[in-house]
Parts: C-alpha cells; sequence; structure tokens
C-alpha cells in the first residue's frame, strides 16, 4: 500500500462569540446623539430628556401644555434636581429629575409645556400634576375688538362681503349706558348660548341716538365664541333681490363653519311697519320667512332688526308671539340716571337725556342746528 501523502492541516477557524439575542426591543435602539453648530443649548436638552423614555428606563409619559403661567410658577415638583438649564430669546428650557422620573419644562411668553417620563404612569401623573398645581394664570382679557361681516350687492360683482375689526366694549363696561329696563333684558341676552334660543328675530326699537348700535357691537362681542356677526349695509335690496338673499342666508353656511350667524339690518323702518304690505311688497314676507319659514329651516340664522318706530306702529306679524328671540325698547336714560352717568345736573333735561344727548355735554359740543327745524328724522347708522 503505497503511503498517501500527507494534506498539510488547516488551521482551525476560531469561533465567533455568539451574540445573544436581545430580550427587549429597547435594548437595540442604542441612544446616539449627534451634534453640529446648528443645534442650540435647548436641543441638547431635548434630545438628553428623552434618553431614558427610548430605552425604557422610564417607560411611562405624561404632559401638559399651559397657556398662561404665574410668573412666580416653578413648575418643578418637591425634591427636584435640575441637570440642565437653558434661556434663549424667546424660550427656557430646565431638565430635571427625581427618584424614577425625568421632567423637561420649556417655556415661553406666558406659557409652558410640561412632559415627565417616569417609571410608572401613576408616579408620572403624580409628578406632573406636582410640578403645575397652581401654576395656571387667570385667563387672559379678552381683546376689545371683534371681527365682523359687512355685505352689500355690487352692481357689477354681485354680493359681496368683507370683514373688519371692530371695537366693542364687554357689557359690564358699557351697560350703565342704557336705562335699568334694557339693562335687565340685555343682561339675559348677553349671556344667551346656542341651546337658549327660542325665536330666530332680534328686534331693538326706540328713538335715534339711544345706543341701538352700541348694544348690538357689545352683543357681537359676547356671542363671537359661537355666532358670527355680519351687517347687511343695503337691506332694502336684501329682500327684493332673492338672489341677494339666498347667496346670504344659504350660501355662507359651509364658510361659517356650523356656527350660528346673526345678520343685522339696520334702520329698518319701511320694511317692518304696518303698512309694509302695501310698501314693501314681498320684502316683510321673505324676511319673516328667513326667520321661522322653510327658508330658515335647518340655517343657524338669526336675524338683528334696529327701527326708530314705536312699537305700537310695527307690523303684527313682526312682533307676535314665538317670532322674536328678544325685543327690547331702548329708550333714553331716565334724569337720575342721567346725573348719575354725567356726574352733573348741567345740561340734563327734565326728561332726561339720550346716549348721543350725554356724550355732547361730556365733550362740550353740540351740533349745529337751525331753529324750528325738525332734527333727527333720519339717523342713519348713529348710535
Amino acid at each position: 500500500m503505497s503511503a498517501q501523502p500527507e494534506q498539510p492541516s488547516r488551521p482551525a477557524t476560531p469561533a465567533l462569540p455568539a451574540v445573544p439575542a436581545p430580550s427587549r426591543p429597547d435594548e437595540s435602539l442604542p441612544v446616539r446623539l449627534l451634534l453640529d453648530d446648528g443645534d442650540s443649548p435647548s436641543d441638547v436638552i431635548d434630545a438628553l430628556f428623552l434618553g431614558r423614555f427610548t430605552t425604557g428606563q422610564q417607560p411611562f409619559s405624561r404632559s401638559t401644555t399651559i397657556d398662561r403661567v404665574r410668573s412666580e410658577a416653578k413648575l418643578l415638583p418637591p425634591g427636584a434636581t435640575v441637570l440642565r438649564h437653558t434661556r434663549d430669546d424667546d424660550r427656557n428650557a430646565t431638565l430635571a429629575e427625581g427618584e424614577g422620573w425625568t421632567l423637561l419644562v420649556s417655556r415661553w411668553n406666558r406659557g409652558a409645556d410640561v412632559t415627565v417620563t417616569a417609571t410608572d404612569a401613576e408616579l408620572a401623573e403624580r409628578v406632573l400634576k406636582q410640578a403645575t398645581d397652581g401654576a395656571a394664570d387667570e385667563p387672559e382679557p379678552q381683546p376689545e375688538h371683534v371681527t365682523m361681516g359687512f355685505w352689500y350687492c355690487s352692481p357689477t360683482r354681485g354680493p359681496r362681503r368683507t370683514t373688519r375689526r371692530i371695537t366693542a366694549g364687554t357689557w359690564s363696561e358699557v351697560r350703565t349706558n342704557y336705562t335699568a329696563p334694557v339693562t335687565d333684558a340685555m343682561d339675559r341676552l348677553m349671556k344667551l348660548t346656542p341651546d337658549d334660543i327660542a325665536g330666530r328675530l332680534l328686534l331693538l326699537h326706540g328713538p335715534p341716538g339711544t345706543g341701538k348700535t352700541s348694544a348690538l357691537r357689545t352683543l357681537a362681542r359676547s356671542w363671537r365664541d359661537w355666532c358670527q356677526v355680519d351687517c347687511v349695509l343695503d337691506p332694502e335690496r336684501l329682500f327684493n333681490d332673492i338672489g341677494y338673499l339666498m347667496d346670504i342666508a344659504i350660501g355662507e353656511d359651509e364658510a361659517a363653519g356650523g356656527r350660528w350667524r346673526l345678520l343685522l339690518l339696520e334702520d329698518c323702518d319701511e320694511l317692518i311697519r304696518g303698512e309694509a304690505r302695501h310698501t314693501a311688497g314681498q320684502a316683510l314676507s321673505r324676511l319673516l320667512n328667513l326667520t321661522d319659514g322653510l327658508l330658515g329651516q335647518g340655517r343657524n340664522v338669526l336675524v338683528g332688526v334696529t327701527t326708530n318706530e314705536d312699537l305700537e306702529r310695527l307690523h303684527p306679524a313682526v312682533v307676535r308671539p314665538g317670532r322674536c328671540l328678544a325685543r327690547i325698547e331702548v329708550g333714553p336714560l331716565t334724569r337720575a340716571e342721567a346725573v348719575g352717568w354725567l356726574g352733573t345736573e348741567e345740561g340734563v333735561g327734565r326728561d332726561g337725556a339720550t346716549l348721543a344727548e350725554l356724550f355732547a355735554l361730556r365733550r362740550g359740543t353740540t351740533p349745529p342746528t337751525v331753529p324750528g327745524q325738525h332734527s333727527g328724522a333720519d339717523a342713519g347708522l348713529y348710535l
């Protein structure tokens, strides 16, 4: 038997070390922090805060936003240790920790975001409550402006709507401008909500200069959370042009986003006085149809009308029970109320004074008049 040449032995391949499969998903998520010159200290704090949540050391998180924070509030629970703090032009950031939890506070202007990660959900909720308890400040006063819409029918472009911000005081600021029965009625009207609506027609009537339009501006502010207020600049055309009426009554529903709409019609004496059936044709019928007829069905539309007419001269169909959401006669202040408003008896007549007269007395001005000429018949949009 011939001998076979001996084969050279190959070196043994070293065994690779076993790599244990990760027992939990978070163990396969290494945390790396990559920074460049575009990152700020606040970015570093944000990234550090996420570390324990990412790795699962603190798998529970709770957070809240506070719109207005008291200036003295620390937003830190008892026993917190501050790890990082930074202040930028428009933001402060604080990273803190305690036994089993980590907290990030981001503050800007008057508000703040507070987020907690913790080893269990109950601890996260408790730490968040301790950090934010009593930190919220009083709500910011409402601005003195409100956005109102203004409708008109352009000869060339048809129905048009523009918006502008108007000045409107709160009801508590202007309620002394009205006589006692008016303030009682307006108190209830200002607090109205959609659930309280019974009737779609809001009627303010009374002599010129008593503050009817001013009250409606305040109403627009009081209702602005749930009602869009639009003023129709050419109401006489609105109810005589069916296309214009349909655009306003129906075409704007989607744009309103489900909110109620109040259409204001100023100085509609001819439209709603007793002989309106003969002088205004179908206009009065269409007005009433918009409030509680077929045209108004399924539409969240209210109609507000101001007039200088006495109640007795208004058409019975307008003032019948169930049609009016409110029917308020806005009259002059009594002598005692006018003197209290002005602070002096000088210039106040025996029968009191209108709001316009009181403002004129306060300014020390009176409008030019011609003796013997009747004034005030056409007040327009005055007050």
